[in-house]
């Protein structure tokens, strides 16, 4: 087998592995799942190692993952994930030589267009993989890479394949959309986790009906994806908050609209809704990660305008 044709099938077999890993265990996975890896042909194939570019052993030249470190409230990320001026993700070289092997390797990847496996930090321990994803400008300047994202590509009968303009639009697109959802999804999994995964107001614990919900929306100016602007929600709560049917005062006490308090509509209005006026919210055991007394404020006036 050439090297060639071993690095192809490493890859589809990584490719495979995450694909089942993620329909097993949802979108994140724990850092000991991928340093564990899969079997190929009896040899172990980890997916992640100490250092940020990472090429197994097995691999003849290319590496197989490049990871970013979880963000840490209050902290800024070490290695800047934001998307450059020509639409793709930046990833920072290893170390500031650009001729250290990891930064050979991820440029050789680029020459020879080889997918890469993305593992985004999300908490510490936990990470989102996006694959396939191709290094695609090398910024010897910043001392980065431009990294873009792409669909699985899937043959049709012509076998044809996009431009390079396309591709480069294609891949542009699918990257902007996937960094809205690695951030969302951090802000929710950073918040699920200051709340031990539970709902602030009714302790609720069951993850996959438990939202992340922002105090203070996206669009404003101090809306910002931080656990302090954060409340962890179960769907019915959540609702509810965005839709200005309950509110919570700065002091973390839970007010039901006034006309929801007077109807009459069954048990699950009165346990679901009504029976929380009045009740304190669960807050995160960190003070720091507490929701801040001011956003509550404002948000909290627009649901006693909406009353």
């Amino acid at each position: 087998m050439s090297e060639a044709d071993l690095d192809t099938r490493v890859r589809a077999h990584a490719f495979q592995f995450l694909t089942e890993q993620t329909r097993l265990h949802g979108t994140v996975l724990p850092r000991d799942l991928l340093e564990r890896g899969f079997d190929f042909e009896g040899r172990r194939v980890p997916l992640i190692g100490p250092q940020g570019i990472f090429k197994p052993a097995l691999l003849p030249e290319c590496p197989i993952s490049i990871t970013t470190v979880p963000v840490r409230e209050g902290q800024e990320r070490p290695y800047d994930d934001g998307l450059g001026a020509d639409g793709f993700l930046r990833y920072r070289y290893r170390g500031t030589d650009p001729a250290h092997h990891d930064n050979q390797g991820l440029r050789l990847a680029m020459a020879r267009n080889i997918p890469l496996i993305y593992l985004y930090g999300v908490t510490p321990g936990r990470y989102m993989p996006v694959w396939p994803v191709y290094i695609v400008r090398d910024h010897p300047e910043t001392l980065s890479f431009s990294v873009a994202v792409d669909a699985p590509y899937m043959p049709v009968q012509s076998d044809f394949r996009p431009d390079p303009h396309s591709l480069e639009a294609r891949r542009a697109y699918v990257t902007v959309l996937t960094q809205r959802r690695l951030h969302q999804q951090s802000f929710r999994e950073r918040v699920l986790r200051a709340y031990q995964e539970q709902c602030a107001i009714c302790r609720l614990r069951h993850d996959e009906l438990l939202d992340a919900a922002h105090i203070l929306q996206d669009g404003h100016p101090k809306g910002e994806p931080i656990v302090p602007n954060g409340l962890a929600l179960c769907t019915l709560h959540h609702a509810a908050f965005d839709r200005n049917i309950l509110g919570i005062r700065p002091d973390f006490v839970v007010e039901v609209r006034m006309d929801i308090l007077r109807e009459k509509d069954g048990p699950m209005l009165e346990h679901g809704l009504q029976g929380f006026q009045g009740t304190t919210i669960l807050r995160p055991r960190q003070r720091a990660l507490w929701p801040r007394a001011e956003f509550l404020a404002e948000r909290y006036d627009e649901f006693r305008r909406a009353s």
